[in-house]
């Protein structure tokens, strides 16, 4: 889940927004101003919508509050995060590494929960000074915004605390199948497949809650259930790479035939010669025999179609200072979640500050494919 609007960075971690974020705020929005205007009517149009569109955003900080939660944690035992990105159904924090033990994987996890109900009863507390009548009927639109908040904090904590994978329940769970089995992989099954099972009870509840005249609730109630069970499906799906490429390195899958295009030749050399007649989409940029950099189909497109004959690739290839790499005994799941990271198709494998071959995506699943075709036999 990828930021489409960065917000900035807060302890040194990128804060961003993924498009699908507006959808949830807009149904939050809508659905708070019907439930204000039940509370009282008599606020006005102006108060109701300005409480609903206050409510929203304070929503996204305490949803930013969960996320910076687990993040802090986990950076706490040394664990990097790469971002925090707020989506639909929540936020993501994009934590780099597995955590290295059941413990740690434990508190990455409970924190996020704890904190939201925690910010939930204070905000509770807080509605019954700003204008009273406590939870059951706030009678000022403060105490209304404050209450609602409260509600929606409380909510989501305990959403998350349902042991489907991978919400934060999900690895709680998992965290204590670990600790229990002693073997991560075995744990992160467990806790996936009854993931599995959590998510399709929330698609058959949704359905249910559909055709007994929920509306909309009933398909959002379905929907989330469709997420979690893609989310949880992915989760077991990646034990089950580690474990089939457990003992694989780089060097042990990667191609050997790296094509080599001098510097100064011209994009539109390099298209008619190089990508047409070779299929291949990532080539060695050499300058004076010397190693400079890389070049494929994504940096051709950032030149005009008329400018092709009179540019050279050394001008738009990625400088290899910008480039990711990895060694021929890096694990390929290091190197596969190194592409994921970069959105990357291949990775250069170096050795002694020499490209000795490429690692592509292909590459790994057609040797996954000659593993699962021997494991079938």
């Amino acid at each position: 889940m990828k930021s489409n609007i960065k917000l900035g960075r807060i302890f040194g971690i990128e804060i961003g927004i993924h498009y699908s974020w507006f959808i949830i705020a807009v149904l939050i929005t809508v659905s708070l101003a019907d439930q204000f205007r039940r509370v009282d009517s008599e606020w006005g149009n102006n108060v109701i919508w300005g409480a609903a569109i206050i409510t929203s955003i304070l929503f996204f900080a305490c949803l930013l509050a969960h996320e910076m939660a687990h993040s802090l944690m986990a950076v706490a035992h040394k664990l990097p995060v790469k971002r925090i990105t707020l989506f639909a159904l929540g936020g993501v924090s994009v934590i780099e590494k597995e955590s290295p033990n059941a413990m740690t994987e434990f508190l990455v996890a409970i924190v996020g929960p704890i904190t939201s109900v925690a910010l939930g009863l204070i905000l509770w507390w807080l509605a019954r000074f700003a204008g009273g009548g406590g939870q059951a009927a706030p009678k000022t639109p403060l105490a209304a915004v404050l209450y609602w908040l409260g509600y929606i904090n409380v909510a989501l904590g305990i959403f998350n605390l349902l042991p489907g994978f991978p919400l934060d329940g999900g690895r709680v769970l998992r965290s204590i199948a670990w600790g229990i089995t002693h073997n991560m992989e075995r744990a992160t099954k467990i806790a996936a497949r009854i993931g599995q099972v959590v998510a399709v009870l929330f698609i058959l509840a949704g359905i249910y809650e559909f055709f007994r005249g929920a509306g909309i609730g009933g398909l959002w109630t379905a929907f989330i259930g469709w997420f979690l069970l893609q989310a949880a499906s992915a989760n077991y799906m990646e034990v089950e790479l580690r474990h089939r490429l457990e003992g694989v390195h780089a060097g042990d899958l990667m191609s050997h035939d790296c094509a080599v295009v001098e510097g100064p030749t011209s994009v539109q050399d390099f298209v008619d010669h190089f990508i047409l007649r070779t299929g291949k989409r990532c080539f060695i940029v050499s300058v004076h025999d010397r190693l400079a950099g890389l070049i494929t189909p994504h940096e051709v497109r950032s030149v005009p179609r008329d400018d092709w004959t009179v540019t050279p690739v050394q001008q738009i290839m990625k400088p290899i200072q910008q480039v990711r790499i990895v060694s021929p005994e890096t694990p390929v799941m290091d190197a596969l979640e190194i592409m994921a990271q970069s959105d990357l198709n291949q990775v250069p494998v170096v050795a002694n500050q020499q490209v000795v071959g490429m690692l592509a995506r292909g590459d790994i699943l057609q040797a996954l494919r000659a593993r699962a075709e021997l494991q079938r036999s």
